[in-house]
């Protein structure tokens, strides 16, 4: 009886921890995929080459996953195939801790994406996270005779229906845009506020004198002292924006694109666009109609500002260019390119390419 007690806890906690997890990276599948290219290209490097080639499928592996997430933590719950799932849970959270623990133990991808951009956790809480996982699959495989064997056709149907809402949600969200935000780029913050501190960073001292060593709340003026190291004591009023910035080979750019009004075209990559006519036109379209309106209209690119240059041209498009990095432009938008409309640094509205509005709907974003 307490076995099975045990065992009833362990289906709800880890089918609903991988129910959740996996809904929130369905929200946003490309940015699971970015994550799994930073883990095929350390493995690439360290480990084998043979993972290179999985960087350029990472997408569709990362819908697979998340998709199966949420399809087995539902199949753990509602009792169908319950052995089966388990089976396949085992298999993938050994893949999950493998990936956390190399990610601690080496320091080599310093967030593992496992609840998305929703909830950031450290390497080695990760990993402590798929442990204590572990634990409860792995009891649950052990006391296998003690789940329930009845076959349950409404368990079926729900997790047939899980699975292909949760694809069609994923499929969704990567031809337009996550249906939630949750980076520090979504519509309605301040660029300029949020690249600030909230409140005022304090740092503790630890210094040695005579073989003791002391901690300060403020540099000592006693020069007998010898510096140690230099902790930050409320690390969560870091600005929750530290790497934007846009330059071109004559200078920054940053302050100028966060002042005034901007509609910023964004790229992560140039020679990766893929635009339709009709998408081309109906950005064409967008540029001119702000034309002496007093919105100005720039690409911004993690390209050269050659290719930038020829790339404009080459689509007739007569609008300025800057340079960025393209993680940070990954970050702000997942659409390559995407769409930004900037005032005084705010950011007021997104749009994937595909979701270009009209020029109508766009000055009413600037022009309420």
């Amino acid at each position: 009886m307490i076995i099975k007690t045990l065992i009833a806890i362990s289906r709800v906690l880890v089918g609903g921890l991988f129910i959740f997890s996996g809904l929130i990276k369905v929200n946003d599948p490309v940015g699971t995929s970015i994550k799994m290219q930073e883990y095929f290209d350390v493995f690439a490097t360290d480990i084998t080459p043979i993972f290179e080639p999985l960087k350029a499928i990472s997408l569709p592996i990362a819908v697979f996953l998340v998709v199966v997430e949420v399809a087995l933590g539902v199949m753990l719950i509602v009792g169908w195939r319950l052995k089966r799932a388990i089976f396949l849970l085992v298999a993938m959270i050994l893949f999950f801790t493998f990936l956390t623990f190399y990610s601690a133990y080496f320091n080599k991808v310093t967030d593992c994406g496992c609840f998305g951009d929703a909830i950031k956790l450290t390497p080695w809480e990760s990993f402590y996270k798929d442990i204590v996982l572990l634990v409860l699959i792995v009891f649950m495989l052990v006391f296998k005779e003690y789940l329930p064997s009845n076959y349950s056709r409404f368990g079926k149907w729900v997790t047939i229906g899980t699975f292909v809402i949760s694809l069609t949600m994923a499929i969704y969200a990567i031809r337009n845009l996550p249906f939630i935000d949750f980076r520090a780029f979504k519509e309605g913050v301040n660029i300029n506020q949020a690249m600030q501190p909230s409140a005022e960073l304090k740092y503790s001292y630890l210094m040695e004198k005579d073989g003791e060593k002391v901690s300060f709340d403020q540099y000592p003026s006693d020069e007998s002292y010898t510096f140690l190291e230099m902790t930050l004591k409320n690390p969560e009023v870091l600005p929750k924006i530290s790497d934007f910035a846009v330059w071109s080979d004559a200078g920054d750019h940053t302050d100028e694109i966060l002042q005034g009004k901007k509609l910023l075209i964004l790229s992560s990559n140039i020679e990766k666009i893929v635009l339709s006519v009709n998408e081309l036109d109906r950005i064409s379209a967008l540029i001119n109609s702000f034309q002496g309106t007093g919105v100005k209209v720039i690409l911004v690119a993690a390209s050269s500002e050659e290719e930038m240059k020829n790339y404009l041209k080459d689509k007739g498009l007569n609008i300025g260019y800057y340079m960025a990095d393209a993680t940070v432009v990954k970050t702000i938008i997942r659409s390559n390119p995407g769409l930004v409309f900037l005032e005084e640094g705010t950011i007021l509205k997104k749009f994937h390419y595909r979701n270009t509005p009209s020029p109508e709907i766009a000055k009413n974003i600037f022009f309420k």
